[in-house]
Parts: structure tokens; C-alpha cells; sequence
């Protein structure tokens, strides 16, 4: 698989290090533009101290299918400059559609047929960038259909159920402190703020978080862009029954769930009782290959054939 470093300009002029997987074979190739979660990630999905690893195993899998894929390190993160702690939600999807702007231009790829495979946080401005129909077909992993403030504490409920019992018994003391904490950041009005004398809080991008709404970006969905959306039945960091919400939302008659059995939201599967405590045991095993096989037959289908096929004519791709 041919691979390129590719360098994103971003909106404030920031240069985001980047690298392009190219199928073999003459182009220009369909392509799509790989979104990650949360945090310092670097264009495979990791941090030193959760390395998902991500990027590589799905750009394999998307050459295999005659798709290139670009990825990218997040400001602050590989060889991209800045402070992550200093950005903002909303500057992470900025940045994502100056990624699209520039997939698209390479003279490689076919610029009507680019789509994004978003993960977590990256499934959340997938959403946005299908909305603004920026994108030809959207890939959602482990997204959620509600308020961020309404994913949040979900996750914290859903997080402290797996802490061990010890722990959960301080569920009130715990969760006041809980409360106290969000309602400052709330009203914090910088980038970054020190809370409870806790380290330095990413506090812009919590607050623009907490305060967006991803059903706004599924309504919005246009009829001609089909969705996927995949979430682990053992997530505990998105709520796997969002995935029915999803669907009612988007307007699109090609839009397609996948409740996966036993899989986390770190993309490997576990038949014991999820927690954040299994993620570094599951983090040395592959990304389950069924999700990589389902998301590269998937886009394969939407990304090869002319914009407007009619979804009753594609071939299924469910199991």
C-alpha cells in the first residue's frame, strides 16, 4: 500500500502532519478522511498512554477495497504543533473540513466520491460534515444521538457501574463532586482552567461539547448521503441504543445500524464485563476485523457507484 505524508493548511494557517494510504492500481481513487476520539491522538488513534492504533488497520482495509484514506495528528499531537488542552471542539471540526478540502484536491482522488469514518469524538463531526454535505458518505463509530451534556453523564454513570465496589459506594459524596466540577467548568471563559486542583482542563472544548446536540447535524443529513453507524453492545462510553435514535433521525432512506456483539468502544471485543480498567488488556489485540471488513465493504459499495444509486438497488452489507 502506497503511503504519502500529506500536510493539511488549517483555517488559522496551523499545518496538521498528515499521512495518505493510496490503493495500488491507477487512481484517482475514491478516498475518505479518518476522524478520531478525544484527546492528544496522533493519525493512528493513540496516546502514549492509550495507543487505540487505529489508523493503519483500517487504511489497510479500505486499499484492500480500492479506498484511500488520510489521517492526521491533532494539534498538539505527532509531528502537528499546538496545545491540545487550548483547543476547542469546534476547532477540531474545523480543522477536519480543511482535511476534506484538501483530500479532495489531491490529484489523486476522486473529488465526488470522499467520504469520513469518524470515532467517537470523530463520529461527531462526521455528523456535521455529512449535514453540510461536505461528504459523500459517512462512517459513525461508537457516536451518540443527544446533548453532550446528555452523552457526559451518561458516560459517568455508565463508567462508575464497572469501578470497583469499594468505589461505588461513595456514589453521592462522589457524584456531588461530580456536579461541582461541571458547574464550573460551565462557567469558565478560558481554554484552559485548573478546577478543584485538578491538572489543566481542556475547559473550550468541554464547554462547546457539553452544549452541542448531534440530532441538529442528523436531521440535517441529506437524503443523497447514506450513514453507517456502528456502536458495541458493550460500550460503556456512548449509548448503544442511540443507534435506534440515529436512525430515526437521518432523513436518508440508506442509512444502516450495526449493534455489534461484545464489542467496546475501543473497537475490540469482550465477553466479560466492560470496564475502563480491561481497555489496556483489549488495547493488545487487532481492531476487531469484522468492524474493519463491515466498514470497508460498506464504503466500497457507496464511494464506487454514481451519486444517487437508490439504496434498494445496493447490496446489503449486513452480516
Amino acid at each position: 500500500m502506497p503511503e504519502t505524508d500529506l500536510t493539511v493548511t488549517a483555517d488559522d494557517g496551523t499545518l496538521l502532519a498528515g499521512t495518505l494510504s493510496l490503493p495500488t492500481g491507477p487512481g484517482p481513487y475514491p478516498a475518505v478522511l479518518l476522524l478520531h476520539g478525544s484527546g492528544p491522538l496522533d493519525r493512528e488513534g493513540n496516546t502514549r498512554k492509550l495507543p487505540l492504533n487505529l489508523g493503519r488497520p483500517l487504511a489497510d482495509a479500505l486499499a484492500a477495497a480500492g479506498i484511500a484514506t488520510l489521517r492526521y495528528d491533532r494539534r498538539g499531537a505527532g509531528d502537528t504543533p499546538g496545545v491540545w488542552e487550548e483547543t476547542g471542539f469546534t476547532d477540531n471540526r474545523q480543522d477536519a473540513s480543511a482535511a476534506l478540502r484538501t483530500l479532495a484536491a489531491h490529484p489523486d482522488i476522486h473529488p465526488d466520491a470522499v467520504g469520513v469514518v469518524g470515532h467517537s469524538e470523530g463520529a461527531l463531526h462526521a455528523m456535521t460534515l455529512a449535514a453540510r454535505h461536505e461528504v459523500a458518505a459517512a462512517v459513525l463509530l461508537a457516536g451518540f444521538a443527544r446533548e453532550g451534556e446528555s452523552a457526559f453523564r451518561w458516560q459517568a454513570a455508565s463508567v462508575f457501574g464497572g469501578l470497583p465496589a469499594p468505589v461505588r459506594l461513595l456514589r453521592r459524596p462522589l457524584g456531588a463532586l461530580g456536579e461541582r466540577v461541571l458547574a464550573r467548568v460551565k462557567r469558565t471563559r478560558t481554554d484552559v482552567a485548573r478546577i478543584a486542583g485538578l491538572l489543566p482542563l481542556n475547559a473550550r472544548w468541554m464547554r462547546e461539547m457539553l452544549v452541542h446536540d448531534t440530532r441538529d447535524d442528523l436531521v440535517a443529513v441529506p437524503a443523497v448521503v447514506p450513514v453507517l453507524a456502528v456502536t458495541g453492545d458493550k460500550d460503556i462510553q456512548v449509548p448503544p441504543a442511540d443507534l435506534d435514535e440515529i436512525r430515526r433521525l437521518v432523513p436518508g432512506g440508506d442509512t444502516e445500524i450495526h449493534r455489534v456483539p461484545d464489542l467496546t468502544h475501543v473497537l475490540r471485543r469482550d465477553p466479560d464485563r466492560p470496564t475502563l480498567r480491561a481497555y489496556r488488556r483489549l488495547l493488545r489485540e487487532p481492531v476487531d476485523p469484522e468492524v474493519l471488513t463491515l466498514v470497508a465493504t460498506w464504503l466500497q459499495v457507496r464511494l464506487h457507484e454514481p451519486s444517487g444509486t437508490p439504496a434498494d438497488e445496493r447490496p446489503a452489507t449486513r452480516p
